[in-house]
């Protein structure tokens, strides 16, 4: 239901969509046609039907106006309802005292003709009808211009939940740069402190990968291609500071091209695998990477071994972090419900993550 209000408002935003003076003339010409008419086949005599809907039709108009412009904003919107209630009813019957006067001098002494009996007095019964029936035309008014008020202020709720969300989702995508970097630099002290010849190599593929994340991954959605093409550098870069102890296997399937997914989602998982995998564990080290794309859904999958029992403590930050907790968050904000699905598992062998996402 609310996808559907959002949808309709997206319409309207789209056409520019405001009550104008336009509007109320077009309004107001169909509902003069209509009771002219309606009366004028009633008593068959379209001139007196003419006559009286002139009259009625200033009236009608006076009463909605006074009541959508001035006694909603002054009482209702201040809930004041008692008030309100009075004015609005002290109003109808002044309308009806004048349409009775107005009638009966300028129309005809009958003022009431399709009363039960000729009338030519203000009786309780004429005012009656004539109250509801004013109070009928100012409910529909009125029913009107609160409808179009609600979805005026239900977009504008709309639209600002929307720029919220979109700034939490920049916020949370700009915590991932200095979390990679920061764990990267930490890589390349160490190196440096070893004097490794690793570490001019690393540094340029860190810049590539900084030129990448600082101006290609600002908007909602990435090239689902670009994007692999940077985990592929960034498997680079560690291939380049593990050696042959790191073993790799990246596995790609389907139809990439043409798809999109939210940038540096996948890295995060990536990155977490060496964090709690490869920097945990002695000796050689399988990391499996799939990317399966089928129809216009991605099926990740990463998997990495468990540190062995020496390291146990850090198995219990497998699933914290900066990292994880991220890209979890950025599921909720940037996508909805049935167009991800996340699972993560422990097996006491491997860190398996299942990602099933609409691309």
């Amino acid at each position: 239901m609310f996808q559907k209000i959002k949808d309709i408002i997206n319409i309207n935003d789209k056409n520019n969509f405001n009550i104008t003076l336009r509007h109320h003339v077009i309004f107001w010409v169909v509902y003069f046609l209509f009771t002219t008419f309606r009366w004028g086949s009633y008593f068959n005599d379209y001139e007196y039907a003419l006559k009286t809907t002139l009259l009625g039709f200033s009236i009608h108009m006076t009463l909605c106006y006074f009541n959508v412009y001035y006694l909603m904003p002054k009482f209702i919107y201040t809930r004041r309802y008692i008030i309100y209630s009075i004015v609005l009813i002290v109003s109808l019957f002044f309308m009806v005292v004048v349409k009775f006067n107005l009638t009966y001098f300028l129309v005809s002494s009958n003022v009431w003709p399709e009363g039960p009996e000729t009338t030519s007095t203000l009786t309780l019964n004429y005012s009656i009808e004539m109250m509801l029936g004013e109070l009928y035309v100012v409910t529909f008014v009125t029913a009107i211009k609160v409808t179009f008020d609600w979805i005026r202020e239900h977009k504008r709720l709309v639209d600002m939940e929307k720029r919220q969300l979109e700034t939490e989702l920049r916020l949370l995508r700009t915590q991932i740069s200095p979390h990679f970097f920061f764990n990267t630099l930490n890589n390349i002290y160490a190196l440096t402190i070893e004097k490794s010849d690793k570490a001019p190599k690393i540094i340029l593929k860190l810049s590539e990968l900084m030129r990448y994340l600082l101006y290609e991954t600002n908007q909602r959605r990435q090239s689902l291609t670009k994007e692999i093409i940077c985990l592929q550098s960034y498997l680079d870069l560690e291939r380049i500071r593990y050696g042959s102890q790191l073993k790799i296997d990246v596995n790609i399937s389907g139809v990439i091209e043409d798809k999109e997914i939210a940038p540096m989602l996948l890295l995060s998982f990536i990155e977490n695998s060496f964090k709690h995998g490869a920097n945990k564990n002695v000796g050689e080290v399988n990391i499996n990477i799939d990317f399966n794309v089928i129809e216009d859904f991605l099926h990740f999958r990463i998997s990495n071994p468990i540190p062995t029992e020496k390291n146990n403590n850090a198995v219990k930050t497998l699933t914290g972090g900066i990292g994880i907790g991220n890209v979890k968050k950025r599921l909720e904000l940037g996508y909805n419900e049935g167009e991800y699905d996340l699972d993560i598992n422990n097996d006491g062998k491997e860190y398996i993550v299942n990602l099933k996402i609409k691309v």
